[in-house]
């Protein structure tokens, strides 16, 4: 989030558009109130390696409140805009922030908050009407401020959480060296080069900015000079309407919004300019194999895959290519070195799933969390896991399972309900999916898929039934739901994670003992 030299070279060219408003700020105007913030922020008593945190929504104020932190050494907490109140007072006072900014659309939230917070000692509020006695009116608050840098300017990053579907959320900090804000961490330099960044592209953000994928894209695409367009929320249609309006070249997404835009009308879809773009990079959650191959059919050979945490300890990918000929891979490690270990700690042998872990090749650690930081790690402290589990073909290519805590143990067999949910969502009938295990007397565990239906289609036994014998055309019998319940919306996050543990807890409330 730092405009560095292009705050003069182009300082009339627009840095960000909104899509749905059009609102656009140039380069010259961001670099003027990043500075105001970062000296409103100095003025406050932040000093450099302080926290503060940002809550909003996608908004033409969210990338210039970063890139105040950026330019003064503090660690900036973006936190995911759906987290209710309680979530919210957890994640402030974990990251220890002094300082939070909001918008109007969240401020009832945060004033929830905010209550049991007492670090915080100071809310700014985009939008806001004026000033009260506890929130201040951003805007105000750094009118009169210099444009010009802090005395002390130096290299700040975010500090940001790991969405905590598996538990409470965890910080990720990155350390942070004492050097000038236009030196990026190396793991930006690294992914400068493998997304195939270059100087004046247009990238298009579609996904929450909070998310640590648009937080690195949008980020990295000032630092080329380049413009970036935000949409204020993911419409498949408008999405490519944009392409086209402002001739795209790059651009980052999830399965999910890939399965929306296929399902489009057929007219829509063939009326759909994507020449302009470059490439197409997804990643965040397992991409089912015929809706890559959907992609890679109408989009052409640009679709570019990777696999990594937030944490940063490894990276694998692939091309287009690489993937047509390894169908269903994530790639292979271009950051780390990956193994593949069993239950008792011992190498799989190749294509047999175990946990994957890497050689970590950036350091990090979980703030104010020593033991979360030790369980990621093994035990000689030189591997990191996030508890996926995979394997790797004899190429050297790695594939998905699932995740460790959601195996299925059925009957004394492991079952990991990636590939069931993978095969549910290329039904006509089904907008998401959700596969897990739910208790069964005699096998310990039984699968269970919860379905979300298109728009337009009644669920029903009927329904549930045509899934069911789907599923066994194309599975194994163990692998096939033996109940089908539906839901109107799973909850999903735009960035495509699913919250399955919530759904997962309904089935095993009445049991004390849970079978993971």
């Amino acid at each position: 989030m730092y405009a560095g030299r292009y705050a003069e070279e182009k300082a009339d060219q627009p840095l960000l558009i909104m899509a749905g408003s059009g609102e656009s700020l140039t380069y010259a105007e961001f670099d003027r109130r990043t500075n105001q913030l970062a000296h409103l922020l100095r003025d406050h008593g932040l000093t450099r390696l302080d926290h503060y945190a940002i809550f909003m929504e996608n908004h033409i104020r969210y990338l210039e409140i970063c890139g105040a932190g950026e330019r003064s050494g503090l660690y900036y907490t973006c936190i995911n805009s759906y987290l209710t109140a309680e979530e919210l007072i957890y994640i402030i006072n974990n990251s220890e922030s002094k300082v939070m900014i909001t918008s109007v659309e969240k401020l009832p939230l945060v004033e929830q908050a905010l209550t049991e917070c007492p670090k915080v000692s100071l809310c700014l509020v985009v939008d806001g009407d004026g000033d009260t006695e506890q929130f201040i009116n951003y805007q105000q608050a750094i009118d009169q401020l210099p444009t010009t840098p802090v005395a002390d300017e130096c290299l700040g990053t975010s500090m940001l959480y790991s969405s905590g579907t598996t538990g409470r959320p965890k910080g990720i900090l990155r350390p942070l060296p004492e050097v000038p804000p236009g030196e990026p961490l190396p793991i930006f330099d690294f992914l400068h080069d493998v997304w195939q960044y270059r100087e004046g592209m247009i990238y298009l953000s579609p996904a929450p900015l909070y998310h640590s994928a648009p937080q690195a894209a949008v980020g990295l695409t000032i630092r080329c000079g380049g413009t970036s367009i935000i949409m204020e929320r993911f419409d498949a249609e408008e999405y490519l309407n944009l392409i086209k309006r402002y001739e795209i070249t790059h651009s980052q997404l999830v399965p999910t919004m890939f399965s929306r835009m296929l399902k489009l009308p057929e007219e829509i879809r063939a009326s759909a300019d994507v020449s302009s773009l470059e490439i197409a990079i997804h990643a965040a959650a397992p991409c089912p194999i015929q809706v890559k191959e959907d992609m890679i059919n109408w989009w052409g050979p640009i679709i570019y895959e990777y696999y990594g945490a937030t944490e940063g300890f490894g990276f694998t990918a692939c091309t287009s290519e690489e993937w047509l000929a390894h169908s269903g891979t994530v790639g292979k490690v271009l950051l780390g070195e990956l193994q593949i270990l069993d239950d008792d700690g011992k190498p799989s042998a190749t294509g047999i799933p175990g946990e994957i872990w890497f050689k970590t090749a950036t350091e990090f650690s979980y703030f104010n969390d020593e033991e979360k930081t030790k369980e990621a790690r093994s035990a000689d402290g030189t591997m990191s896991t996030v508890g996926d589990i995979g394997y790797v073909d004899e190429d050297g290519y790695l594939y998905l399972t699932d995740r460790a805590t959601f195996m299925i143990i059925s009957g004394g067999v492991n079952i990991y309900p990636q590939e069931t949910e993978n095969l549910l969502i290329t039904h006509p009938k089904v907008a998401d999916a959700a596969v897990f295990g739910v208790p069964n007397i005699d096998l310990g565990e039984e699968v269970k898929a919860l379905i979300q239906p298109m728009p337009d289609i009644e669920p029903d036994d009927e329904l549930a039934q045509e899934l069911m014998d789907f599923c066994m055309q194309h599975l194994s019998r163990q692998k096939c739901p033996r109940s089908i319940d539906f839901e109107e919306e799973l909850p999903r996050l735009p960035t495509g994670k699913l919250y399955k543990r919530q759904l997962r807890d309904r089935y095993w409330a009445d049991h004390k003992n849970k079978i993971l």
